[in-house]
This record gives C-alpha cells, sequence and structure tokens, in this order.
C-alpha cells in the first residue's frame, strides 16, 4: 500500500496535498469525511461548488461498500437538501480511491419506498445490496477506480480533466434537470422575500412563487428567454398576467424588487443561467414540482411518470386497436402540464384542459418547443364547476353528438384528495374539509353517490359518466371505485364495462407516499353492465410484469368488524383491550393489543373473547401486509372456524408471541405470561396467573357469551399443534435468558422483554435490535417460528373465508 497503515486523518491529508493541491479540501460539509471544492471565491458571499464527497478507510477496504456508505450517509440526513451536491461520490484508502458521477445515482435519494433509517454500516439490508450493486455495476464499467502505485498518472489525469478549477472559484454553478429543485428551494429562502408580492394573496388567485422562480431561471441578462411562462423577468421588474383588454390594448401587472434586486442579484451571481437549452423542456414540464402541497392537492398537479404513461397508451391500444389515435378523439381534462399525452400522435384529435392558466401557458410554450398539440385545442377549464359551453367549439360537437361521443376517449389521472377521514394519495396523509366540497359538481352529485362524493376523482368521474354518456373512459386512480366500502352507493349508479386494468405501486407518483396501488382503469360507459370481479395485471416499480391478481367486487358483503362485534363483551374483568380499525390491509398497524383504552375502534379482552380475539388479531396479522394487498378486505367468515380447535389455538400461540402485543406491565396486571414460574426460572412470584390457567382450562367462562356449543370445550386443556409447539418453546428460551437478567421484572410482558433488551432512541420509539447478541440469537429463533406458524394460519384464512383469493 503506497500510504501503509496510517491514520484516517493523516491519510486524507496526504491525499489533500497529493492529488487535490489545486482545491479546497478544508470544507466540513454534514457528516461527509473529505470535501473537495472550488476555492472560496471573494466576491458577495458566493458559495464555492463542491467537485467530490468522499468516504475515507485507513488501511485497505471495500471500495465499492465505503461509497455505499456515504450514498446511506447523505440520504439519511438528506445532505443535498442543505447543501449543492458534488460532481463526484468517492472513497478512498490507503491503497486505492474510487469515484462515481452523483448524477448517475442521484435518483436512487428520491426512491419513494427507501428505508433511509438504516444503519450505513449495516451490509445486510436489502438497501445496502440495492446500492451496492448500482455502484460497483457504475465504476467497473466506466473505470473509476484507481490504485495509486499502478494508476498515478491515469488518476493525476482524471482528475484534471474532470475537476475544472476555471479562475479559482469564480466560475459559477450550473444547472440542469438534477439540482434545479435545489436551487429553487435556496431561492425561496433568498431571493423570495425580496419580491414585493403579497404570497397569500397571490396564492388565492393562483400564482405561485415557482412561476417567478422559472422566469428568472430561464433567462440570459435578466430577461425571460421563454415568452411563453405566466411569469416573466424584465431586468428589474417582473411581469404577469399580460392580456389585451377589451378596448383591444395590451395591459399586464408587474412584481418589483423591495431591495432594488439586491438578493436577486446577489443569489444569481453563484449560478449559470440558463440551463443548458437541452434541460429547459423538461424543467418546465416539471412545473408540478414547484406548487406548493395544498395546491398541488386541490388542483392535482402530480406528475404521471411517463413509465406509466406509456404503458397505459399500450394498453389503451390493446383495447381500441392499432388505430385507435386517428379513430377516436381524446380529451385529458385534467391535464396539468400535459405530460400525460406525451406520445400521442394526431394532434389534430386531442385536447388539453387545466384548472391553471399557468399550466395552459406552459402547455403553448411546449408546443412552440415541439410538443404535439395544437394551441387552440389546449384551454383553461375548471372540470368541477364550468358548463360545457365554455368548451371550445369543436370539443362541444363531439360531445354533444351520441355517435362521436362513443369515439370519445376521456384520458385522464385526476386528483386524488378527499374530504374524510382517511389518507389521501397526496401523501400528506391529511385530508382537507373543503378540498373536494367546494365545487359544483359535488353539490350536484352528492346525494345520488354518497360518501364517494367527497373523492374528487370520483367527481371527475361521475360527471364524465352522467354528462358524457357512452365515452371511453381511461383513467389513473386509487382502487377505491371497485374494492371501498364507502363506494357501493357509487358503484351502484356507475354501471359500465370495465374492459383492462392494471396495477402499479403508488410510491412510484411523485409525493405519494405509502404502499398501496393505483390502478390505470379503461371503461366502456356505452356498455351498462356491473363489474363482479376483474383480472388485474401487476406491474412493479421498474415497469415488469411480476402477475395477475383477482380483484372482487364486494357489495351488500360483511366483514371482519361485523364478525368480531358480535362477541363484544360487557364484562369489567378484562385482561386487554383489542384495538380494530377498518376492514383492510391498510389498517393493519392498528391492529394491536394494549393494556389501556386511549384509542378509538375498541373492543375489551376476556376470558369469554379470547379466543375469538386471538382469531381476529392473527387474521389480520398473519400475511405481511403489501403495496399490492393493500386495499383487500377482510371479510365475515363462514362458520367451519368454529369447529377446528387446533386453528384456535394455533392463533391464540400467534397472537401471545406477537410484536403488535403491546401489553405491559407498566400499565396494570399483566395477564398475558404464558409460562409458570418455574418454567422461566422468574425471580419472584407473578401478579397473574391467568394465562397459564386458561390454557389449563381452568378458567370458566360465561354461558351466554361464550362461542362454543358448551362451556365444556372451553374448561379443557387446551392442545397445540407441532408449530405452536415450537413458537412456545423458542418463547420461554426468550423468556428465561431474560428473567436471569439482575434487574429483570418478574411481571414483564414479551412488550417490556423487548423494550429492556432493545430500548428506545431519542424520539422515544423502540430500537429495531440490540446489541445483547444472545437475546438477538433468542429472538430471531422466535420470528422464525412464528413464520412457519404464519404460513399455516394463512391457509385457513382463505379456507373459512376471512379473505377470498
Amino acid at each position: 500500500m503506497k500510504y501503509g497503515n496510517i491514520r484516517e486523518e493523516e491519510l486524507k491529508n496526504k491525499i489533500a496535498h497529493d492529488y487535490f493541491w489545486l482545491y479546497d479540501c478544508t470544507k466540513i460539509i454534514g457528516n461527509v469525511d473529505f470535501c473537495v471544492s472550488m476555492w472560496q471565491a471573494t466576491k458577495d458571499d458566493t458559495e464555492p461548488q463542491s467537485l467530490l464527497w468522499a468516504e475515507a478507510k485507513a488501511g485497505s477496504s471495500d471500495i465499492y461498500t465505503s461509497i455505499v456508505q456515504l450514498i446511506l450517509t447523505i440520504g439519511r440526513a438528506r445532505t443535498f437538501d442543505k447543501y449543492l451536491p458534488p460532481s463526484f461520490l468517492g472513497a478512498f484508502d490507503a491503497e486505492k480511491i474510487a469515484f462515481i458521477p452523483y448524477n448517475d445515482i442521484h435518483d436512487i435519494f428520491y426512491i419513494n419506498d427507501f428505508n433511509w433509517k438504516v444503519t450505513p454500516s449495516n451490509h445486510s439490508t436489502k438497501e445496502f445490496q440495492i446500492i451496492y450493486d448500482k455502484v460497483k455495476k457504475n465504476i467497473d464499467e466506466k473505470t473509476l477506480l484507481f490504485y495509486y502505485e499502478n494508476d498515478d498518472k491515469d488518476l493525476k489525469k482524471f482528475i484534471k480533466d474532470n475537476f475544472k478549477h476555471g479562475n479559482f472559484g469564480q466560475s459559477k454553478i450550473r444547472i440542469d434537470k438534477n439540482n434545479f429543485m435545489v436551487v429553487y428551494n435556496k431561492w425561496l429562502q433568498t431571493v423570495k422575500p425580496s419580491i414585493d408580492v403579497n404570497w397569500d394573496a397571490a396564492k388565492k388567485s393562483g400564482i405561485i412563487d415557482g412561476d417567478f422562480y422559472l422566469a428568472d431561471l430561464l433567462s440570459d441578462e435578466n430577461i425571460t428567454l421563454k415568452d411563453k411562462l405566466f411569469v416573466l423577468l424584465k431586468h428589474d421588474h417582473y411581469e404577469l398576467d399580460r392580456k389585451t383588454d377589451e378596448t383591444g390594448l395590451f395591459s399586464s401587472k408587474k412584481a418589483e424588487f423591495k431591495d432594488n434586486q439586491k438578493a436577486h442579484n446577489q443569489f444569481w451571481n453563484k449560478y449559470e443561467r440558463p440551463p443548458l437549452e437541452e434541460y429547459w423542456d423538461y424543467i418546465v414540464e416539471r412545473r408540478d414540482l414547484l406548487v406548493p402541497q395544498d395546491i398541488r392537492e386541490r388542483k392535482g398537479s402530480f406528475f404521471t411518470p411517463q413509465i406509466w404513461v406509456e404503458l397505459s397508451q399500450k394498453y389503451l391500444t390493446d383495447v381500441l386497436g392499432e388505430n385507435w389515435q386517428d379513430e377516436y378523439y381524446v380529451w385529458d381534462c385534467a391535464a396539468g402540464t400535459g405530460n400525460l399525452l406525451a406520445g400521442l400522435t394526431n394532434k389534430y384529435n386531442i385536447w388539453a384542459s387545466t384548472l391553471d392558466e399557468q399550466d395552459v401557458e406552459v402547455m403553448k410554450d411546449r408546443i412552440k418547443n415541439g410538443a404535439n398539440l395544437i394551441e387552440s385545442h389546449v384551454f383553461q377549464f375548471d372540470f368541477l364547476n364550468d358548463d360545457f359551453s365554455k368548451l371550445p367549439e369543436g370539443l362541444q360537437e363531439i360531445i354533444n353528438d351520441p355517435e362521436k361521443r362513443k369515439k370519445l376517449v376521456i384520458y385522464i389521472n385526476p386528483p386524488y384528495a378527499e374530504a374524510a377521514s382517511a389518507k389521501t394519495v397526496t401523501g400528506t396523509g391529511k385530508n382537507k374539509a373543503k378540498t373536494a366540497t367546494n365545487n359544483k359538481i359535488y353539490l350536484r352529485y352528492k346525494n345520488e353517490i354518497g360518501n364517494a362524493s367527497n373523492e374528487i376523482f370520483a367527481q371527475f368521474l361521475i360527471r364524465i359518466y352522467k354528462e358524457i354518456p357512452d365515452c371511453i373512459l381511461a383513467h389513473f386512480s386509487k382502487l377505491k371505485i371497485l374494492q371501498a366500502d364507502n363506494f357501493k352507493v357509487f358503484r351502484n349508479i356507475f354501471q359500465a364495462k370495465l374492459c383492462k386494468l392494471f396495477v402499479v405501486p403508488a410510491y412510484t407518483f411523485d409525493n405519494v407516499k405509502g404502499k398501496f396501488p393505483i390502478g390505470f382503469h379503461i371503461w366502456d360507459t356505452s356498455i351498462k353492465e356491473n363489474v363482479n370481479q376483474i383480472i388485474a395485471d401487476v406491474y412493479n416499480e421498474n415497469g415488469v410484469f411480476v402477475k395477475q391478481k383477482k380483484i372482487i367486487i364486494l357489495n351488500n358483503i360483511k366483514y371482519i368488524n361485523d364478525w368480531y362485534s358480535k362477541f363484544y363483551d360487557k364484562n369489567p374483568y378484562y385482561i386487554g383491550i383489542m384495538n380494530t380499525r377498518g376492514n383492510d390491509f391498510q389498517n393493519q398497524n392498528y391492529i394491536r393489543i394494549t393494556s389501556d383504552n386511549n384509542f378509538n375502534h375498541t373492543n375489551i379482552i376476556t376470558s369469554n373473547n379470547l379466543i375469538v380475539s386471538s382469531i381476529y388479531f392473527s387474521v389480520r396479522h398473519c400475511i405481511e401486509a403489501t403495496w399490492l394487498n393493500d386495499r383487500d378486505q377482510f371479510l365475515y367468515p363462514n362458520d367451519g372456524w368454529k369447529t377446528d380447535t387446533e386453528f384456535q389455538n394455533d392463533c391464540l400461540a400467534f397472537t401471545l408471541f406477537h410484536t403488535q402485543n403491546r401489553i405491559t406491565s407498566k400499565e396494570g396486571i399483566n395477564h398475558w405470561i404464558p409460562f409458570t414460574e418455574d418454567e422461566v426460572n422468574a425471580r419472584d412470584k407473578f401478579d397473574s396467573h391467568f394465562m397459564t390457567d386458561f390454557i389449563q382450562g381452568k378458567i370458566k367462562t360465561n354461558d351466554e357469551n361464550t362461542i362454543f356449543d358448551n362451556s365444556e370445550k372451553q374448561n379443557t386443556i387446551l392442545v397445540f399443534s407441532n408449530e405452536a409447539k415450537a413458537v412456545f418453546d423458542a418463547g420461554r428460551e426468550l423468556w428465561r435468558y431474560y428473567h436471569s437478567q439482575p434487574d429483570s421484572n418478574p411481571n414483564a410482558s414479551y412488550y417490556d422483554i423487548r423494550e429492556y433488551f432493545q430500548g428506545r432512541d431519542d424520539k422515544g420509539k423502540m430500537k429495531n435490535k440490540s446489541d445483547d447478541k444472545k437475546y438477538m440469537e433468542l429472538l430471531s429463533n422466535l420470528k422464525f417460528a412464528i413464520a412457519i406458524l404464519s404460513k399455516k394460519i394463512e391457509q385457513k384464512v382463505y379456507e373459512y373465508g376471512f379473505l377470498m383469493k
């Protein structure tokens, strides 16, 4: 090794001296080990351009692993949101150095379903492996790994060619499609406050700060280059709302600077404007990213990923035929900036409307730059308020002609905001009380479609169905229209043939959080029929076909909570609280057993309903919740479970050792200890022997409430299957190890034992693992046994009708 076994700090100094002497290596950025930047400019407060963020390791190391750790560190801290990203990421040790272009891996930071909380040094996580594979492939393919002793000249040439230092820090930072949002966030803090605009009032008029940023960004010498943008920068002021009035005279509004443009000039002195022209269309098209979250929710400014745009158009071809674009008309009535229409070829048959005039201007600007649309077919229209008489004449002719209407495809990705009490697809987890109810379509149809009227996408669909009858409706949306209980009334009204459906993960859409499916539906509204079931094609986040899934539409059916409510017990002597909520997988995390009744949707657990409660709990948890089954409904079962005592006892064993059983001795007597004192070598006597007495058949139940034909069945010793016994055996070893601790609590629950070994983080949450290797081994054994038991219970879940395949 060239540098031998020197310490890491000394190694960093030598690397800086030997290879990066032309640059500033003193800057400290977040938790990054080693940073290379342009030298700080003396003018104003210009931020020097970062060239390299690197991980350093003494001695010899796995260089790929080091870069992965760096990426996880950066992603966890969101360092790229606080500092402009560098040209390269890298890692080095005493014998070698490797680089990876930042732009080749930056997309990792924007993966929706990525757990950035994993420890960077933990190499066993799936997150680590995902990045490792990408990093190794990139470095190997581009030959970006250099050994100091053998590749010294090549390394120095690489640095000279790629680490352009210009005039020692006076060069400006370039803006491209990868960092324009980072620059925007800095612009918000620096430039926006200096613009003389009442932003709250402007927001109510549909004017957003992002339009001012675009005017700045796409300008040269403080003159906006794209004259179709809603806001233009004109040297020392902004111009907006340009129009020709009724007298034929041109008029516009002006916004000036409060500080004679000082903050504006200082900010843009750091950056090179405009970006390369090849990025202009992308940046304008992604105006949706600059729209504030609340406006995005109301107006549906959510960008449909190109991968799903292309797939949806393939499905339209499958349903409507090879020549459908020449034979059908297309109207996207929630077009935003028009990206859903990209790829369509017959511009004379396409119409695009959107709520925002600014988005209309963006689409017209895109037309000017090659978008396959016609300006006269692009227009502002409020679909939930405006009358169809406001539509362009050509589109009105189609809508008013019954035969032409059959050749009209309404092709949309409508807004998903709602005014109910459940989560929204917008990803905020919050509902907007008036977001979905301040419009004419809501008032027109709310009594007809019931609770579905709270959903904006349902308002779009019902107006299309009612007022543009017999058209083809092709839309992206959640699967509520097919599966949700509160859409029963809607389904009775909306009768059409569902020709085709594919589903994809919701987290692949911009700013959509959560694991649930979004479907692309193609309906023929001229064919009136009730949909009972549909075979949906399933694609993963990469657009790869995975399998087909049968979706059964359930109307006039009872659910699992209807069944469980039959066993509610008023006995004041309860042993725990079952927290219940919803009937689908999306509510799985709410299904838990606690000591105190601090939640809504609960049922007390007593000796009379313990078995039923265990069945309910096990059914809800034995199958992992995924994005695909998120909306699947748990149902009222058949009677088969009543005589299956092995199934009942398996469920009790599962419930006793599941992590969602959060009984704790800190909140009262723990009645859930599944062992005797002797079995686990307890330090003292337990306060309760309820569970072992129940298992031994010593607890009597109330005949009026028992689920069995007679009370004698409840009072016999419970016999467990081999799979359940394996769970008890693994649990017993864990309990014994806990009770061998000098400060063990005799009455500790499974939750208490986990908390004891795993502890809590700074936010008060229980950590995922412990430093105690023996405990982790025992816990792993228990989880393995639970997993085997889960698979056995899962078979019965379908057999007894709790779920439908």
